[in-house]
């Protein structure tokens, strides 16, 4: 059985932060926030966590409590019961639970198709675009 290296920070009741947070891995905010966070992990605002930010930017975000600002989850954006976000939400999945309080606009992030646009034959590419917009119809 492999074991989880993934560590998580929590950020305490107590705990009040003001400035840029970055981190990793994936960290729980319980306390009160203001700045802007940049992740690569996961951010999860707990129930009793008040956030002001400028910007959230994570790989997957996962609102309980209170958040006044901009979100983009990489991966996902989660709204659970009883949270609040004023704000807009900009993510690849995005899951608005009941009873949710949101003010804001929703962009979806469209899964980009990783192509290397030096190694393809210009054939291969017209074909490609061709497909793409074949797609969005």
């Amino acid at each position: 059985m492999a074991k989880d290296t993934t560590n998580v920070t929590v950020f305490g009741q107590e705990t009040e932060f003001d400035g840029v947070l970055e981190f990793t891995d994936n960290l729980i905010i319980t306390g009160k926030f203001k700045g802007s966070i940049k992740a690569t992990g996961t951010l999860e605002i707990d129930r009793s966590a008040e956030c002001s930010v400028d910007s959230i930017s994570a790989a997957s975000v996962v609102v309980s409590g209170k958040v006044k600002g901009n979100i983009e989850g990489t991966e996902r954006v989660e709204l659970c019961n009883g949270s609040s976000v004023t704000g807009d939400i900009r993510t690849a999945r995005l899951r608005i639970a009941d009873n949710v309080d949101f003010v804001g606009q929703v962009s979806m992030i469209e899964d980009s198709n990783d192509v290397d646009l030096f190694t393809l034959a210009s054939d291969e590419y017209k074909s490609a675009l061709v497909m793409k917009s074949v797609e969005a119809r």
